[in-house]
């Protein structure tokens, strides 16, 4: 929430965090190259910015740009801010309590974006309360004014967007914040990439759970991430899976699992392991 006595990062601080983030961001392979920018709120009217053409995993303090939110450059050393600085400006006038915001190309979350699939399924309790949905806004070139004007309508209700066919992008009430949703957003898309594509099958939230994780939201003080999920009318998660049962005069024989399948008891598995040592003997 805004206030007029928020407090900002001192100048220092604020770029030793940029450059922090930067690394990061390099080291987690969200950027390839001199992809991506951090933006950082020093006051209500002053932000520090990454440079274009530089790698975020590189940069150096003097190479940092300060401007005003209106695009005035107040500082800078031989490089000129990024083209795409436009959008991170939009989201600061939009909503004055974002002190932070990150954009980066994660390689799960931005095939999301390519393909044109929001992250909203009501699988993962984490990225419900901390992160919530994250839409899909529709594409526009780099650098045009196509994108601040794009994610305008979703500054104050969301914490994180994916820019179709191209990227994801995070802010927050500090510059961490957005770096955390950031590496939420990714391990988010990873699961559900995991769970819709490779394991095909998820147990999706009921209602009542989803109500439940949405009550935690509101008591951490969370009042943005979007409309709540789809959620399943019954939930199909309250049974233990995998655990096996008690049956009287099945002693030293393989036992049914709660899930329906075949157990293997304690003499199965002595005989693989001494199958397998056999044969690298």
């Amino acid at each position: 929430m805004y206030s007029k006595n928020m407090k900002y990062l001192n100048d220092f601080a604020a770029k030793e965090l940029i450059l922090d983030i930067g690394r990061r961001m390099y080291n987690r392979h969200y950027i390839a190259a001199n992809d991506g920018n951090i933006t950082c709120k020093t006051g209500p009217d002053t932000i520090w910015a990454t440079p274009t053409g530089v790698s975020k995993g590189y940069m150096k303090t003097e190479e940092l740009v300060k401007m005003n939110l209106d695009g005035k450059v107040l500082q800078q050393g031989a490089l000129k801010p990024s083209s795409e600085i436009k959008m991170h400006l939009r989201i600061y006038r939009e909503n004055p309590g974002v002190q932070g915001v990150c954009h980066a190309h994660p390689p799960v979350s931005t095939s999301f974006a390519i393909a044109g699939i929001s992250l909203d399924k009501a699988i993962y309790p984490e990225a419900l309360v901390n992160l919530g949905t994250v839409p899909v806004v529709h594409y526009e070139a780099p650098g045009s004014q196509g994108i601040p004007d794009s994610v305008a309508p979703y500054c104050n209700d969301y914490n994180a967007l994916l820019l179709a066919n191209h990227g994801a992008l995070t802010w927050g009430e500090s510059l961490m914040e957005a770096w955390y949703r950031l590496e939420a957003l990714e391990h988010y898309a990873m699961i559900l990439m995991y769970t819709g594509n490779i394991i095909g099958k998820a147990n999706v939230l009921s209602c009542e759970q989803v109500q439940e994780l949405v009550k935690i939201r509101e008591k951490l003080g969370i009042s943005t991430g979007g409309l709540p999920p789809c959620c399943a009318a019954k939930a199909s998660n309250l049974t233990d899976v995998g655990v096996n049962q008690e049956i009287p005069g099945a002693e030293g024989k393989a036992q049914p699992s709660a899930a329906g399948t075949t157990a293997v008891n304690t003499a199965d598995i002595e005989a693989i392991v001494q199958m397998v040592l056999k044969k690298l003997s």
